[in-house]
């Protein structure tokens, strides 16, 4: 079985962004990383931000290397269109909980999918190139969603 090798985010569906970033930065003191607004499938460089990203801490691993450090990521369920319609977290009805994502090596990237997909899971692959990463999506038992995340080579 390949290596997890840390948390790489946790993802919070919230109400009220402005709110909870902060929150967020003044009482736990995460900065902000980066925020954009996602209205739409194509960001607004001018808009107000539909997700903003926090930095927890910056441990030696190689997705910190290309620039993503360990987030807390907070989404505006509300106003938040992810790319292609598709809706990557979980029911807000249930929980604030959006997904957690677990940083991977680069080289068990494909070895992880199958794994997967072997296991019969529905896999989808999402690349980020702010961050210079690739992920794979999938759900729990539960249908919590959970993001395999490392630097795409």
């Amino acid at each position: 079985m390949p290596a997890v090798i840390g948390v790489s985010e946790v993802v919070l569906s919230v109400a009220n962004l402005p709110l909870m970033r902060d929150f967020y930065s003044s009482v736990l003191g995460f900065p902000v990383l980066s925020e954009r607004s996602m209205e739409t499938e194509t960001p607004d460089p001018n808009g107000e931000p539909t997700i903003s990203f926090l930095t927890i801490n910056s441990p030696d691993t190689p997705m910190t290397a290309n620039g993503h450090p360990q987030l807390l990521a907070l989404i505006d369920y509300q106003r938040h269109v992810f790319a292609k319609g598709r809706i990557l977290g979980h029911d807000v009805t249930r929980s604030t909980l959006n997904h957690l994502a677990f940083e991977i090596p680069a080289d068990s990237y494909e070895e992880h999918k199958a794994n997967l997909e072997n296991a019969g899971l529905e896999v989808f692959e999402s690349q980020f190139p702010t961050f210079g990463a690739r992920a794979l999506f999938f759900k729990d038992p539960e249908r919590n969603t959970l993001e395999l995340i490392c630097p795409d080579a």
